[in-house]
């Protein structure tokens, strides 16, 4: 690829030069849109002419947005569309980590799987995510829903099947429920816990054809079920995904991690800050963070809300339910009409 011509104006302004206007329109987006976010994320001066753009602004924010701009061209050039949401990713990204190449974050975790979409990591937390999956065995991963944790674990478990890393791929979760007990449900077992891994089938669903999926779990070699059937098993040369980790007891925490065999790795996802077990239980999850920490071979993986990569309400959500939360531990600030009468 040839990368864009830049010429230096002054040590605040910017121009680049595109070799292509038809790349660079579809770099700038309908009403120039990428332009805008740049403004607005970093607060410089960004205006095309044809294929030129210049940049108006503090320094190191020019610079960003040059890099940026630079990069996504790139992907541009290689066929790939620029969302709006991309490019905020990429301005975030590159402001946290100056030296980052958007093309490795945005490697295709499915590379050679066919008759699908194309699934990549959308920032840098979720590329550290692939990366510490890539080098462990076990990896313990907590966040908020929306930051991808089950859906690339998911992804990387296809991906090692079709590589023949593994030999078969197992996506449980425990089958609990606020309110709901599986025996008063109506229905067989099977009928009983489908519900519960419905979510597990929509992404499996999502990465294959679902004609190929279901020949596979018809051979074992794809096997979704719940969390109670794993028991007095040894899984070798698996990948597994234990999925809404948070609803484990300890035992069955522990039962999960001891099922594990030779040439397997685990991923263990979940959110502990929505456990519907009773309160006086304990999570596993919870648990095995604290006793796991620092088990050569395990990786910890934490995503928070400013990972969220759905509706951009959604981090606003979090994080008014986290305020809530949070003003709900703390101790009373004014006393009790009994203690003013008192006092």
């Amino acid at each position: 690829m040839e990368s864009p011509l830049a010429r230096d104006d002054a040590s605040t302004r910017q121009t680049l030069i595109f070799d292509d206007n038809q790349m660079a329109a579809a770099l700038y987006g309908e009403r120039e849109h990428t332009l805008r976010i740049l403004e607005q994320e970093l607060g410089v001066e960004a205006r095309a002419r044809g294929n030129e753009v210049r940049l108006i602004g503090d320094e190191e924010k020019v610079r960003v947005g040059r890099k940026a701009l630079e990069e996504l061209y790139g992907l541009v050039r290689e066929g790939r569309p620029v969302h709006p949401r991309d490019v905020t990713a990429a301005l975030r990204m590159m402001t946290e980590e100056p030296d980052v190449e958007l093309r490795e974050v945005y490697q295709d975790v499915l590379a050679g799987v066919s008759g699908r979409r194309r699934i990549a990591a959308k920032n840098l937390s979720q590329r550290r995510y692939i990366e510490i999956i890539l080098e462990r065995d076990i990896v313990i991963t907590v966040g908020p829903a929306g930051t991808g944790k089950t859906y690339l674990a998911m992804a990387m478990a296809i991906a090692a099947l079709n590589r023949h890393e593994v030999a078969r791929v197992i996506l449980t979760r425990p089958a609990v429920e606020a309110g709901e007990k599986l025996g008063f449900l109506p229905g067989s077992m099977a009928e009983k816990v489908n519900p519960y891994l419905r979510p597990l089938y929509d992404a499996l669903h999502d990465m294959m054809a679902f004609e190929k999926a279901a020949r596979l779990m018809d051979r074992g070699v794809i096997e979704v079920a719940p969390l109670a059937f794993m028991r007095g098993r040894t899984l070798n040369d698996s990948f597994v995904i234990l999925d809404e980790a948070q609803n484990t007891t300890p035992e069955q925490m522990k039962m999960f991690l001891t099922r594990l065999g030779y040439d397997s790795k685990a991923v263990i996802t979940g959110d502990i800050t929505q456990i519907d077990l009773p309160a006086d239980q304990l999570s596993g999850m919870v648990d095995a963070m604290r006793v796991l920490e620092g088990v050569e071979g395990i990786g910890f993986m934490r995503f928070t809300e400013a990972d969220v990569v759905r509706h951009p309400l959604v981090q606003s959500i979090i994080r008014a339910y986290e305020y809530r939360d949070a003003r709900r531990s703390r101790p009373e600030r004014f006393p009790r009409r009994g203690d003013e009468e008192s006092g």
